[in-house]
Protein backbone atom coordinates (compact mmCIF):
# COMPACT_ATOMS: atom_id res chain seq x y z
CA UNK A 1 0.00 0.00 0.00
CA UNK A 2 2.86 2.31 0.81
CA UNK A 3 4.31 1.99 -2.89
CA UNK A 4 1.15 2.38 -4.11
CA UNK A 5 0.21 5.87 -2.44
CA UNK A 6 3.53 6.52 -3.37
CA UNK A 7 3.49 6.23 -7.19
CA UNK A 8 0.11 7.53 -7.26
CA UNK A 9 0.73 10.91 -5.20
CA UNK A 10 3.37 11.63 -7.84
CA UNK A 11 1.67 10.24 -10.90
CA UNK A 12 -1.44 11.96 -10.76
CA UNK A 13 -0.08 15.38 -11.33
CA UNK A 14 1.76 13.89 -14.61
CA UNK A 15 -1.33 12.51 -15.56
CA UNK A 16 -3.57 15.78 -15.96
CA UNK A 17 -0.25 17.29 -17.58
CA UNK A 18 -0.22 14.64 -19.97
CA UNK A 19 -3.68 14.50 -20.38
CA UNK A 20 -4.11 18.23 -20.77
CA UNK A 21 -0.76 17.93 -23.76
CA UNK A 22 -3.13 15.04 -25.10
CA UNK A 23 -5.97 17.06 -24.94
CA UNK A 24 -4.52 19.71 -27.44
CA UNK A 25 -4.45 16.78 -30.30
CA UNK A 26 -7.96 15.60 -29.43
CA UNK A 27 -9.30 19.12 -29.60
CA UNK A 28 -7.46 19.07 -33.36
CA UNK A 29 -9.06 15.52 -34.54
CA UNK A 30 -12.33 16.89 -32.78
CA UNK A 31 -12.51 20.47 -34.59
CA UNK A 32 -10.71 19.21 -37.88
CA UNK A 33 -13.30 16.53 -38.38
CA UNK A 34 -16.20 19.40 -38.11
CA UNK A 35 -14.26 20.79 -41.03
CA UNK A 36 -14.00 17.89 -43.89
CA UNK A 37 -12.64 14.60 -43.95
CA UNK A 38 -9.84 16.18 -46.24
CA UNK A 39 -8.73 18.22 -43.06
CA UNK A 40 -9.55 15.44 -40.77
CA UNK A 41 -7.15 13.43 -42.72
CA UNK A 42 -4.74 16.11 -43.14
CA UNK A 43 -4.16 16.56 -39.62
CA UNK A 44 -3.84 12.73 -38.59
CA UNK A 45 -1.36 12.08 -41.15
CA UNK A 46 0.38 15.37 -40.57
CA UNK A 47 0.45 15.04 -36.89
CA UNK A 48 1.61 11.55 -37.71
CA UNK A 49 4.75 12.41 -39.31
CA UNK A 50 5.05 15.05 -36.38
CA UNK A 51 5.12 12.86 -33.65
CA UNK A 52 7.53 10.86 -35.73
CA UNK A 53 10.24 13.39 -35.76
CA UNK A 54 9.88 15.36 -32.73
CA UNK A 55 9.45 12.94 -30.52
CA UNK A 56 12.19 10.81 -32.35
CA UNK A 57 14.46 13.78 -30.95
CA UNK A 58 12.82 14.64 -27.99
CA UNK A 59 12.69 11.80 -26.74
CA UNK A 60 16.41 11.86 -25.94
CA UNK A 61 15.71 14.05 -23.16
CA UNK A 62 13.62 10.77 -21.26
CA UNK A 63 17.16 10.02 -20.16
CA UNK A 64 16.87 13.84 -17.83
CA UNK A 65 14.20 12.43 -14.94
CA UNK A 66 16.15 9.42 -14.57
CA UNK A 67 19.42 11.01 -14.35
CA UNK A 68 18.26 14.19 -11.94
CA UNK A 69 16.22 11.38 -9.55
CA UNK A 70 19.49 9.40 -9.40
CA UNK A 71 21.33 12.81 -8.34
CA UNK A 72 18.09 14.13 -6.31
CA UNK A 73 18.00 10.72 -4.02
CA UNK A 74 22.07 11.31 -3.37
CA UNK A 75 21.41 14.57 -2.22
CA UNK A 76 23.82 16.18 -5.24
CA UNK A 77 21.80 18.82 -5.84
CA UNK A 78 23.87 21.15 -7.53
CA UNK A 79 24.66 18.86 -9.68
CA UNK A 80 21.22 18.89 -10.98
CA UNK A 81 21.52 22.03 -12.15
CA UNK A 82 24.26 21.05 -14.06
CA UNK A 83 22.67 18.29 -16.65
CA UNK A 84 20.15 20.94 -17.02
CA UNK A 85 22.23 23.23 -18.32
CA UNK A 86 24.26 20.13 -21.02
CA UNK A 87 20.73 18.96 -21.88
CA UNK A 88 20.03 22.97 -23.44
CA UNK A 89 23.29 22.57 -25.51
CA UNK A 90 22.22 18.45 -26.64
CA UNK A 91 18.43 20.56 -27.83
CA UNK A 92 19.87 22.90 -29.55
CA UNK A 93 21.30 20.63 -31.74
CA UNK A 94 17.96 17.89 -31.49
CA UNK A 95 15.70 21.20 -32.62
CA UNK A 96 17.69 22.29 -35.68
CA UNK A 97 17.06 18.56 -37.24
CA UNK A 98 13.47 18.82 -36.32
CA UNK A 99 13.10 22.15 -37.86
CA UNK A 100 14.96 21.00 -40.87
CA UNK A 101 12.73 17.81 -41.60
CA UNK A 102 9.60 19.61 -41.18
CA UNK A 103 10.36 21.94 -43.73
CA UNK A 104 11.32 19.30 -45.79
CA UNK A 105 8.87 16.40 -45.30
CA UNK A 106 9.07 15.20 -48.94
CA UNK A 107 10.50 11.64 -47.77
CA UNK A 108 7.92 11.35 -45.13
CA UNK A 109 4.69 12.32 -47.38
CA UNK A 110 5.65 9.93 -50.38
CA UNK A 111 5.36 7.24 -49.03
CA UNK A 112 1.39 7.35 -48.59
CA UNK A 113 1.07 8.60 -52.35
CA UNK A 114 -1.66 11.49 -51.32
CA UNK A 115 -4.19 13.53 -52.87
CA UNK A 116 -3.04 16.77 -53.96
CA UNK A 117 -5.15 18.50 -51.16
CA UNK A 118 -4.68 16.33 -48.63
CA UNK A 119 -0.73 16.75 -49.48
CA UNK A 120 -0.61 21.02 -49.61
CA UNK A 121 -2.61 20.73 -45.85
CA UNK A 122 0.06 18.05 -44.88
CA UNK A 123 2.99 20.87 -46.15
CA UNK A 124 1.19 23.47 -44.68
CA UNK A 125 0.80 21.70 -41.13
CA UNK A 126 4.77 20.73 -40.66
CA UNK A 127 5.60 24.08 -41.67
CA UNK A 128 3.64 26.01 -39.16
CA UNK A 129 4.85 23.24 -36.42
CA UNK A 130 8.50 24.11 -37.27
CA UNK A 131 7.84 27.54 -35.48
CA UNK A 132 7.31 26.03 -32.18
CA UNK A 133 10.12 23.07 -32.38
CA UNK A 134 12.55 25.41 -30.06
CA UNK A 135 9.86 25.68 -27.46
CA UNK A 136 8.06 22.14 -27.43
CA UNK A 137 12.94 21.31 -26.69
CA UNK A 138 12.82 24.10 -23.61
CA UNK A 139 9.19 22.99 -22.38
CA UNK A 140 10.84 19.03 -22.06
CA UNK A 141 13.48 19.80 -20.62
CA UNK A 142 11.00 21.41 -17.74
CA UNK A 143 8.92 18.85 -17.68
CA UNK A 144 11.78 16.61 -17.30
CA UNK A 145 13.49 18.90 -14.34
CA UNK A 146 10.26 19.35 -12.43
CA UNK A 147 9.22 15.49 -13.25
CA UNK A 148 12.98 14.36 -11.71
CA UNK A 149 12.87 16.19 -8.19
CA UNK A 150 9.36 15.05 -8.00
CA UNK A 151 7.78 18.32 -7.84
CA UNK A 152 5.27 17.94 -10.97
CA UNK A 153 2.29 19.78 -10.51
CA UNK A 154 3.94 23.02 -12.01
CA UNK A 155 4.02 21.15 -15.34
CA UNK A 156 0.50 20.61 -14.36
CA UNK A 157 -1.00 23.79 -13.93
CA UNK A 158 1.01 25.03 -17.42
CA UNK A 159 -0.03 22.23 -19.17
CA UNK A 160 -3.98 23.07 -18.10
CA UNK A 161 -3.19 26.45 -18.90
CA UNK A 162 -2.00 25.76 -22.13
CA UNK A 163 -4.77 23.69 -22.77
CA UNK A 164 -7.24 26.56 -22.21
CA UNK A 165 -6.14 28.49 -24.78
CA UNK A 166 -5.93 25.81 -27.26
CA UNK A 167 -9.65 26.16 -28.36
CA UNK A 168 -10.32 30.14 -28.83
CA UNK A 169 -6.50 30.26 -31.04
CA UNK A 170 -7.73 26.94 -32.64
CA UNK A 171 -10.59 28.83 -34.01
CA UNK A 172 -8.53 31.76 -34.38
CA UNK A 173 -6.31 30.54 -37.20
CA UNK A 174 -8.45 27.36 -38.58
CA UNK A 175 -11.84 29.78 -39.16
CA UNK A 176 -9.74 33.04 -40.12
CA UNK A 177 -11.23 35.26 -37.21
CA UNK A 178 -9.91 38.36 -35.70
CA UNK A 179 -8.38 39.27 -39.26
CA UNK A 180 -6.28 35.88 -39.65
CA UNK A 181 -6.12 34.10 -42.53
CA UNK A 182 -8.84 31.45 -42.79
CA UNK A 183 -6.33 28.13 -42.88
CA UNK A 184 -8.27 24.89 -42.06
CA UNK A 185 -6.62 21.90 -40.94
CA UNK A 186 -3.20 23.41 -40.65
CA UNK A 187 -4.65 26.55 -38.41
CA UNK A 188 -4.38 24.31 -35.76
CA UNK A 189 -0.43 23.88 -36.18
CA UNK A 190 -0.11 27.48 -36.05
CA UNK A 191 -2.11 27.23 -32.60
CA UNK A 192 -0.32 25.01 -31.30
CA UNK A 193 3.39 26.70 -31.99
CA UNK A 194 1.46 30.07 -30.51
CA UNK A 195 0.55 27.92 -27.54
CA UNK A 196 4.01 26.52 -27.28
CA UNK A 197 5.91 29.44 -27.01
CA UNK A 198 3.75 31.24 -24.49
CA UNK A 199 4.16 28.08 -22.29
CA UNK A 200 7.89 27.68 -22.64
CA UNK A 201 8.26 31.89 -21.62
CA UNK A 202 5.62 31.45 -18.46
CA UNK A 203 7.12 27.94 -17.35
CA UNK A 204 11.02 29.47 -17.38
CA UNK A 205 10.39 32.75 -15.86
CA UNK A 206 8.65 31.26 -12.95
CA UNK A 207 11.54 28.12 -12.52
CA UNK A 208 14.00 30.88 -12.51
CA UNK A 209 12.71 33.05 -9.65
CA UNK A 210 11.21 30.52 -7.73
CA UNK A 211 13.23 30.72 -4.52
CA UNK A 212 12.73 26.45 -3.92
CA UNK A 213 14.56 26.07 -7.14
CA UNK A 214 17.41 28.01 -6.17
CA UNK A 215 19.59 25.14 -4.49
CA UNK A 216 19.72 23.29 -8.30
CA UNK A 217 21.64 26.25 -9.31
CA UNK A 218 19.77 26.39 -12.95
CA UNK A 219 19.88 30.14 -12.58
CA UNK A 220 23.30 30.46 -12.95
CA UNK A 221 24.98 31.62 -16.05
CA UNK A 222 24.97 28.75 -18.65
CA UNK A 223 27.97 26.04 -18.77
CA UNK A 224 29.82 25.21 -21.62
CA UNK A 225 29.12 22.25 -23.51
CA UNK A 226 31.11 19.66 -21.33
CA UNK A 227 31.99 16.57 -23.46
CA UNK A 228 31.81 14.40 -20.95
CA UNK A 229 28.72 14.68 -19.09
CA UNK A 230 26.94 15.27 -22.73
CA UNK A 231 28.45 11.47 -23.60
CA UNK A 232 26.63 10.09 -20.41
CA UNK A 233 23.43 12.09 -21.31
CA UNK A 234 23.29 10.13 -24.46
CA UNK A 235 24.75 6.50 -23.23
CA UNK A 236 21.24 6.70 -22.10
CA UNK A 237 19.30 8.99 -23.90
CA UNK A 238 19.99 7.73 -27.29
CA UNK A 239 18.90 4.39 -26.97
CA UNK A 240 15.50 5.52 -24.93
CA UNK A 241 15.46 8.27 -28.33
CA UNK A 242 15.94 4.81 -30.30
CA UNK A 243 13.00 3.01 -28.47
CA UNK A 244 10.65 5.35 -29.32
CA UNK A 245 11.57 6.06 -33.11
CA UNK A 246 11.07 2.21 -33.32
CA UNK A 247 7.47 2.70 -31.01
CA UNK A 248 6.53 6.15 -32.82
CA UNK A 249 7.89 5.34 -36.38
CA UNK A 250 5.69 2.02 -36.50
CA UNK A 251 3.06 3.83 -35.50
CA UNK A 252 3.33 6.67 -38.16
CA UNK A 253 4.17 4.23 -41.29
CA UNK A 254 1.14 2.13 -39.78
CA UNK A 255 -1.27 5.35 -40.58
CA UNK A 256 1.06 6.44 -43.62
CA UNK A 257 0.24 2.73 -45.75
CA UNK A 258 -3.29 2.74 -44.04
CA UNK A 259 -3.54 6.33 -45.85
CA UNK A 260 -3.31 4.16 -49.20
CA UNK A 261 -6.65 2.87 -48.60
CA UNK A 262 -8.47 6.53 -48.55
CA UNK A 263 -9.23 9.93 -46.78
CA UNK A 264 -12.32 7.86 -45.20
CA UNK A 265 -10.06 4.45 -43.98
CA UNK A 266 -7.47 7.21 -42.93
CA UNK A 267 -10.02 9.34 -40.59
CA UNK A 268 -10.89 6.71 -38.84
CA UNK A 269 -7.52 5.72 -38.37
CA UNK A 270 -6.97 8.71 -36.84
CA UNK A 271 -9.81 8.47 -34.64
CA UNK A 272 -8.35 5.00 -33.17
CA UNK A 273 -4.60 6.20 -32.89
CA UNK A 274 -6.12 9.16 -30.64
CA UNK A 275 -7.84 7.39 -28.70
CA UNK A 276 -5.03 5.05 -28.10
CA UNK A 277 -2.33 7.95 -27.53
CA UNK A 278 -4.75 9.11 -24.96
CA UNK A 279 -5.34 6.07 -23.38
CA UNK A 280 -1.81 5.99 -23.29
CA UNK A 281 -1.36 8.65 -21.01
CA UNK A 282 -2.19 6.63 -17.58
CA UNK A 283 0.01 4.16 -18.13
CA UNK A 284 2.83 6.72 -19.07
CA UNK A 285 2.01 8.72 -16.23
CA UNK A 286 2.17 5.61 -14.18
CA UNK A 287 5.50 4.28 -15.34
CA UNK A 288 7.18 8.32 -15.38
CA UNK A 289 6.08 8.30 -11.33
CA UNK A 290 7.74 4.33 -11.35
CA UNK A 291 10.66 5.97 -13.21
CA UNK A 292 11.48 8.32 -10.67
CA UNK A 293 11.04 6.63 -8.00
CA UNK A 294 13.07 4.11 -8.44
CA UNK A 295 15.93 6.48 -9.75
CA UNK A 296 15.73 8.33 -6.40
CA UNK A 297 15.75 4.73 -4.62
CA UNK A 298 18.91 3.48 -6.29
CA UNK A 299 20.48 6.82 -5.75
CA UNK A 300 20.07 6.12 -2.13
CA UNK A 301 21.02 2.80 -2.52
CA UNK A 302 17.75 1.37 -1.43
CA UNK A 303 17.43 -1.91 -3.73
CA UNK A 304 14.66 -3.36 -2.15
CA UNK A 305 12.47 -0.57 -2.36
CA UNK A 306 13.13 -0.09 -6.16
CA UNK A 307 12.07 -3.95 -7.27
CA UNK A 308 8.88 -3.44 -5.15
CA UNK A 309 7.98 0.13 -6.53
CA UNK A 310 8.57 -1.35 -10.22
CA UNK A 311 6.12 -4.23 -9.20
CA UNK A 312 3.48 -1.95 -7.75
CA UNK A 313 3.47 0.30 -10.44
CA UNK A 314 2.89 -2.32 -13.14
CA UNK A 315 0.33 -3.72 -10.83
CA UNK A 316 -1.76 -0.36 -10.57
CA UNK A 317 -1.38 0.13 -14.80
CA UNK A 318 -2.93 -3.06 -15.32
CA UNK A 319 -5.75 -2.58 -13.32
CA UNK A 320 -6.62 0.70 -14.89
CA UNK A 321 -5.86 -0.77 -18.32
CA UNK A 322 -8.30 -3.14 -17.56
CA UNK A 323 -11.20 -0.74 -16.44
CA UNK A 324 -10.26 1.32 -20.17
CA UNK A 325 -10.27 -1.84 -21.88
CA UNK A 326 -13.63 -2.54 -21.19
CA UNK A 327 -14.93 1.12 -21.25
CA UNK A 328 -13.64 1.08 -24.80
CA UNK A 329 -14.81 -2.24 -26.12
CA UNK A 330 -18.37 -1.29 -24.76
CA UNK A 331 -18.57 1.95 -26.08
CA UNK A 332 -17.36 2.27 -29.07
CA UNK A 333 -20.35 3.54 -31.22
CA UNK A 334 -20.19 6.46 -29.15
CA UNK A 335 -16.83 7.62 -29.43
CA UNK A 336 -16.62 7.20 -32.90
CA UNK A 337 -19.88 9.72 -32.99
CA UNK A 338 -18.15 12.22 -30.58
CA UNK A 339 -15.33 12.73 -32.87
CA UNK A 340 -17.16 13.06 -36.44
CA UNK A 341 -20.66 13.00 -37.67
CA UNK A 342 -19.47 11.51 -41.17
CA UNK A 343 -21.27 8.08 -40.90
CA UNK A 344 -18.77 6.24 -43.41
CA UNK A 345 -15.75 7.18 -40.92
CA UNK A 346 -18.06 5.83 -38.00
CA UNK A 347 -18.68 2.50 -39.67
CA UNK A 348 -14.73 2.26 -40.01
CA UNK A 349 -13.94 3.49 -36.93
CA UNK A 350 -16.07 1.66 -34.41
CA UNK A 351 -14.26 -2.07 -34.88
CA UNK A 352 -10.70 -0.37 -34.98
CA UNK A 353 -11.92 1.26 -31.36
CA UNK A 354 -12.77 -2.50 -29.93
CA UNK A 355 -9.01 -3.31 -30.97
CA UNK A 356 -7.68 -0.41 -29.58
CA UNK A 357 -9.17 -1.61 -26.39
CA UNK A 358 -6.82 -4.65 -26.40
CA UNK A 359 -4.19 -2.64 -27.28
CA UNK A 360 -4.27 -1.07 -24.30
CA UNK A 361 -3.81 -3.14 -22.07
CA UNK A 362 -0.75 -4.64 -23.87
CA UNK A 363 0.50 -0.68 -23.59
CA UNK A 364 -0.62 -0.81 -19.74
CA UNK A 365 1.81 -3.52 -19.11
CA UNK A 366 4.94 -2.42 -21.26
CA UNK A 367 4.56 1.37 -20.48
CA UNK A 368 5.58 1.01 -16.85
CA UNK A 369 8.14 -1.57 -17.33
CA UNK A 370 10.26 0.03 -19.94
CA UNK A 371 10.01 3.29 -17.58
CA UNK A 372 11.05 1.21 -14.77
CA UNK A 373 13.64 -0.13 -16.64
CA UNK A 374 14.91 3.58 -17.26
CA UNK A 375 15.27 3.94 -13.37
CA UNK A 376 17.64 1.73 -13.33
CA UNK A 377 19.58 3.06 -16.11
CA UNK A 378 18.72 -0.34 -18.45
CA UNK A 379 18.04 1.60 -22.19
CA UNK A 380 19.69 -0.72 -24.54
CA UNK A 381 18.02 -4.29 -24.13
CA UNK A 382 14.29 -2.55 -24.33
CA UNK A 383 15.56 -0.95 -27.73
CA UNK A 384 16.16 -4.17 -29.07
CA UNK A 385 12.95 -5.37 -28.26
CA UNK A 386 10.95 -2.61 -29.53
CA UNK A 387 13.05 -2.57 -32.56
CA UNK A 388 12.32 -5.71 -33.41
CA UNK A 389 9.34 -6.56 -32.62
CA UNK A 390 7.30 -3.61 -33.47
CA UNK A 391 9.05 -3.31 -37.02
CA UNK A 392 9.01 -6.73 -37.63
CA UNK A 393 6.05 -8.51 -36.85
CA UNK A 394 4.13 -5.35 -35.40
CA UNK A 395 4.82 -3.07 -39.27
CA UNK A 396 5.49 -5.75 -41.58
CA UNK A 397 3.11 -8.33 -40.13
CA UNK A 398 0.62 -5.30 -40.77
CA UNK A 399 1.02 -4.69 -44.22
CA UNK A 400 0.63 -8.23 -44.64
CA UNK A 401 -2.73 -9.10 -43.43
CA UNK A 402 -3.64 -5.40 -43.90
CA UNK A 403 -2.44 -4.78 -47.47
CA UNK A 404 -1.78 -8.41 -49.37
CA UNK A 405 -3.32 -11.69 -49.60
CA UNK A 406 -0.81 -13.63 -47.52
CA UNK A 407 -2.56 -14.43 -44.88
CA UNK A 408 -6.26 -14.87 -46.96
CA UNK A 409 -8.26 -11.64 -47.86
CA UNK A 410 -6.66 -8.29 -46.78
CA UNK A 411 -8.40 -6.56 -44.05
CA UNK A 412 -7.54 -3.26 -44.56
CA UNK A 413 -6.80 -0.81 -41.15
CA UNK A 414 -7.96 -3.66 -39.15
CA UNK A 415 -4.75 -5.85 -40.11
CA UNK A 416 -2.71 -3.50 -39.16
CA UNK A 417 -4.10 -2.89 -35.49
CA UNK A 418 -4.50 -7.07 -35.33
CA UNK A 419 -0.54 -6.86 -36.12
CA UNK A 420 0.07 -3.96 -33.59
CA UNK A 421 -2.14 -5.51 -30.93
CA UNK A 422 0.33 -9.14 -30.87
CA UNK A 423 3.37 -7.46 -31.04
CA UNK A 424 2.75 -5.30 -28.10
CA UNK A 425 2.47 -7.92 -26.17
CA UNK A 426 5.13 -9.69 -27.25
CA UNK A 427 7.40 -6.41 -26.25
CA UNK A 428 4.99 -6.03 -22.76
CA UNK A 429 5.84 -9.88 -21.98
CA UNK A 430 9.77 -9.93 -22.86
CA UNK A 431 10.27 -5.79 -20.83
CA UNK A 432 8.52 -7.26 -17.80
CA UNK A 433 10.85 -10.65 -17.61
CA UNK A 434 13.96 -8.32 -17.84
CA UNK A 435 12.53 -5.72 -15.69
CA UNK A 436 12.44 -8.96 -12.83
CA UNK A 437 16.16 -9.89 -13.99
CA UNK A 438 17.49 -6.38 -13.80
CA UNK A 439 15.91 -5.44 -10.65
CA UNK A 440 16.59 -9.02 -8.92
CA UNK A 441 20.26 -8.20 -9.71
CA UNK A 442 20.43 -4.84 -7.94
CA UNK A 443 18.96 -6.33 -4.83
CA UNK A 444 21.46 -9.16 -4.46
Amino acid sequence: MKHTLQITHLAWPVLIAQLALMGNAVIDTAMAGRLSAIDLASVGIAASILSTVLMSLVSVLLALPPIISHLYGSNRHEAVGAEIHQSVWISLVLALIAILVLCFPGPLIGISHLEPRVEEKVRAYLLASAFGVPATFALRIFLGFSTGIGRPRPVMFFNLFSLALKVPLNMVFMHGLLSAPEMGGPGCAVATALDAWLMAGLAWIWCLRNPSYAGFRVNRRLASPDMNAIKEFLKLGLPIALTFIADVTAFTFMALFIARLGPVYSAAHQIAANLAALAFMVPLALGNATSVLVGKNMGAKQYAEARHISWAGIGISMTAGAILCMAFWLGAPHIAALYTTDPGVQRIAIPLIMLVALYHLGDALQAVAVNALRGYKKSVVPMLIYAILLWGPGLGGGVLLGLTDFFGPAKGARGFWIAAIASLWLVGILMALYLDAVSRKAKA
